[in-house]
């Protein structure tokens, strides 16, 4: 079987959209600012991953929020990701990002667990002084902008 670390792989990516801030979260590994987001696992829907990995990093509950058929139920209909991109992890490892957008279906409080994480509401004020990348940065605009419209 294939690592995690080698070949390509399917991982999702969720841009949370609450009173005008984006949850993101400090990623140690990594060293940067990224939304919730992981591997979607053997077997697992898209959208089951994305609402499960931001529980799992952040404790709040969301529903996805995109363009999806409601007048049909079988076969079952997916939530449209917002975006897909290509990363390059390293030598031989990329992710097949499926990005998406969510909203908070409960509270909003971050739990003191996830607070140790650096898991907070973030706003456009905050991303300067935060280092958050243009490839981040970019999403939490775009996630902003179709809240606002919406």
């Amino acid at each position: 079987m294939e690592s995690e670390t080698e070949g390509r792989h399917f991982t999702v990516a969720v841009f949370v959209v609450h009173a005008g801030g984006v949850l993101l979260h400090w990623h140690r590994k990594l060293g940067m600012w990224l939304p919730p987001g992981g591997h979607i696992e053997r077997d697992e829907l898209p959208d089951d991953a994305a609402v499960r990995e931001v529980l799992e990093e952040t404790g709040v509950e969301v529903e996805l929020v995109g363009e999806k058929r409601e007048d049909i139920e079988d076969p079952v209909q997916l939530v449209r990701p917002a975006g897909v991109q290509l990363e390059d992890i390293g030598p031989g490892h990329q992710h097949i990002d499926l990005i998406y957008l969510a909203r908070p279906t409960g509270p909003t409080d971050i739990r003191d667990e996830f607070s140790v994480d650096r898991v907070g509401w973030y706003g456009p004020d905050d991303w300067d002084a935060m280092n958050v990348n243009a490839e981040v940065r970019g999403w939490c605009e775009m996630a902003l902008l179709d809240f606002d419209s919406g």
